[in-house]
């Protein structure tokens, strides 16, 4: 079983438009994905198109107050791969756990009592901030994809977010494995190409080579509660999060031989 954290602090990087699309590309690859969304905000959970997914006291609010088992709480979406889906209710989380020191390892104390016997991939959106719920998710995790914006306040945050996770490894006394993919691409730009030369100058190997570029399909699919391969299978945004997929499958951050998504 795979865990990976989708994070970024700064907003509007495509964390979850990437979290949304790689599991969905993972489902049509057949690797039975669950996705848990960890953002209060609950866009993934709309953005999937699961009815009433921010219900009051459902998915992963439920989890953490009353520790309900994680598999009752999945959820299939209309593309077939399934969610435990987020609610407002998880912003309280952080001041019901806050002074709680063992709070951090509740979702993988969850893991490991349930969903870990089911070997799928999970992925999880995480909300953008270092708080409870992030720890949880980033000690449940043993991999970290990192999406970044072709911005360049975007690239400076994500200087600061390597460092916060080194220090987490240093206090933890343990490794994140993680990734960097370059999202909203656009290649008529010239800073767009001089970012991606910066980024893996400074972090080689750790940045994806496929980009994510600006694509009308991607903004709009999640209006209409599908991933970009249930709205414009055929768009650009669906070739580019296939091809990353696929190259991170190939690298083994699935925990996958060689994938074939259709």
């Amino acid at each position: 079983m795979a865990v990976i954290a989708v994070f970024n602090q700064k907003g509007g990087v495509g964390k979850t438009t990437t979290c949304l699309n790689l599991t969905a590309a993972l489902a049509l690859a057949n690797r039975n994905p669950i996705a848990l969304d960890m953002d209060p905000q609950g866009h993934l959970s709309i953005a999937c198109g699961v009815k009433n997914a921010t219900a009051p006291d459902v998915g992963m609010e439920k989890f953490f107050k009353y520790q309900t088992p994680l598999t009752k709480l999945l959820r299939d979406t209309p593309a077939g791969w399934q969610i435990i889906s987020s609610s407002l209710g998880l912003a309280k989380i952080d001041a019901l756990y806050g002074s709680d020191p063992k709070a951090a390892t509740l979702l993988k104390q969850g893991f490991g009592e349930d969903l870990g016997l089911t070997g799928a991939p999970i992925l999880i959106d995480c909300c953008p901030m270092l708080g409870v719920l992030t720890l949880n998710a980033l000690l449940a995790a043993d991999r970290v994809l990192i999406p970044v914006s072709a911005d360049f306040l975007s690239m400076q945050g994500v200087h600061r977010l390597d460092s916060a996770l080194n220090v987490l490894e240093t206090k933890l006394k343990r490794k994140f494995e993680r990734r960097i993919v370059l999202t909203r691409f656009d290649s008529r730009r010239k800073l767009s190409y001089e970012i991606f030369d910066k980024l893996k100058e400074r972090f080689g190997a750790k940045v994806c080579n496929t980009r994510i570029g600006e694509n009308v399909a991607l903004a709009t699919s999640p209006m209409h509660g599908k991933d970009v391969f249930a709205f414009s299978p055929n768009s650009p945004g669906a070739a580019d999060y296939r091809a990353l997929t696929i190259e991170l499958g190939n690298s083994g951050f699935f925990d996958a031989e060689e994938m074939a998504v259709h």
